[in-house]
């Protein structure tokens, strides 16, 4: 397939994702709605007759009351505007920066805001279309009934906006809500990845002729199609090799895949490789988990700087951390993909436990090293995680274990401190080797800012 073949797909789900897709959808509805209004009066003879109570008198010259629903609408989107605004500006300033597109594009606040277009896009119709036959008043009537029940709708859907952005920065519910998605993002890689052509295997260099295959454009490379690129390579009877993590970013000309194969690529199939890549502008969480996983470290490195220093959000998204990567240790991802005969079309390089850890914890090690909640909840972390942990894995949780060790031991400078610490140390289940006694080291002197 050329990749010509593939733009359309890769457009529609770009549009999938965008804050204009309910809206546009529901615009839609809205426009179908009041055509339906404009263009297929039903005379009153034809209507119930309990409906014709309702018929106003002149509904024709009801434009003052469409003109002050009109404006009254304009004004509520300009108030949720305002309000979208304020919530952007307090988490940015509180959580991390990465965080703020996704409270704007959820799909609620994507619903309220399609609904507000289309009732202004309803009204609009009525204003730009006066007239009516006077032998279908009554539908005239019921349309600009319609409309009053509109804007009745959107300002109860309005209160519902004031609660959500209300609720949607408030540190449990943004943790709750990163770590739900990137539980979903990794549940639904290993379904992916069922089934015995997924394999994890030892690394190993290309023995072949290398064909290189560079890029066209610059980008986070987020996911691949891995399945098209195996049958890819199956035509050069050949292994496609990724020269990159999912969720890097890589810049033009870059070498991002070599093909291990005797016979050259056509650039027809080097366009189709490139086609199966997946690009997208900053970290998404559900093509790749990980970047769920830097947003909570980000966010607890956020809560210990020095103009907001609140350690309980650290701990909490500490928490939420030592979830996720229990799960992730409980699960072996794989690196390779076979064919249907079991020969090795396409492999990728993971990232491995130890480098994970400490990208993860490490940073929150060093913001929160002068606070000793902190140090005690990452030492409660990793313990947990030995629980889950291989031979290779626990030397990493082993090492980091002893490191934090350290660093409790260096800001523990009274007695009382002391104590406290050590009655923590060793506790709890686990499968690492920590002393009863913290080690006598030099007291560590506390920051400034």
């Amino acid at each position: 397939m050329t990749a010509s073949r593939f733009w359309p797909i890769r457009a529609l789900k770009t549009f999938r994702k965008s804050i204009a897709y309910l809206p546009t959808l529901l615009a839609l509805c809205y426009w179908v709605l009041g055509w339906l209004a404009l263009m297929s009066p039903v005379v009153d003879e034809q209507m119930p007759g309990l409906l014709l109570g309702l018929r106003l008198d002149a509904p024709d010259e009801a434009t003052t009351l469409l003109a002050a629903l009109l404006g009254g609408m304009i004004s509520l989107v300009v108030f949720s505007f305002s309000m979208v605004m304020s919530v952007l500006s307090q988490a940015g300033g509180q959580f991390s920066h990465k965080l703020v597109f996704g409270l704007v594009t959820e799909r609620p606040r994507q619903w309220v805001l399609g609904h507000y277009l289309g009732t202004i896009l309803f009204i609009l119709m009525l204003l730009i279309v006066p007239g009516s036959p006077d032998q279908a008043a009554l539908w005239r009537s019921l349309a600009i009934y319609l409309a009053c029940g509109m804007v009745i709708h959107s300002l109860a859907l309005y209160v519902f906006f004031i609660h959500d952005a209300s609720q949607s920065i408030q540190v449990d519910a943004v943790a709750s809500e990163l770590h739900r998605s990137t539980l979903a993002s990794m549940r639904a890689l290993q379904a992916r990845q069922r089934g015995d052509r997924w394999r994890h295997q030892p690394s190993r260099s290309s023995a072949g002729e290398r064909h290189v295959i560079h890029a066209r454009r610059a980008g986070y490379l987020q996911n691949a199609d891995l399945p098209a690129l195996a049958r890819l390579a199956r035509r050069l009877d050949g292994v496609v090799h990724l020269n990159f993590r999912f969720g890097d970013y890589v810049v033009q000309d870059l070498p991002i895949l070599h093909i291990e194969a005797a016979t050259a690529p056509s650039e027809e199939w080097c366009r189709s490789a490139r086609a199966t890549l997946t690009y997208l502008e900053g970290e998404s969480v559900a093509e790749h988990y990980v970047h769920g996983l830097t947003q909570l470290m980000e966010m607890a490195v956020k809560a210990l700087s020095p103009g907001i220093h609140d350690p309980g959000t650290a701990r909490l998204c500490v928490h939420r951390l030592t979830d996720l990567l229990g799960h992730h240790l409980r699960w072996q991802a794989c690196n390779t993909l076979l064919d249907g005969e079991g020969r090795p079309r396409v492999t990728w390089p993971l990232e491995g436990f130890d480098a994970l850890l400490h990208r993860l914890f490490t940073p929150i090690l060093h913001y929160g090293a002068d606070d000793q909640s902190i140090g005690l909840a990452l030492l409660k972390a990793v313990k947990s995680l030995s629980l889950f942990a291989d031979d290779a894995e626990r030397e990493a949780l082993q090492a980091f274990a002893e490191r934090v060790v350290e660093v409790l031991a260096r800001g523990a400078g009274h007695p009382l401190d002391r104590q406290f610490i050590e009655a923590r140390l060793a506790a709890g289940e686990h499968r690492l080797d920590l002393p009863a006694r913290l080690p006598a080291v030099a007291p560590h002197a506390p920051t400034t800012s």
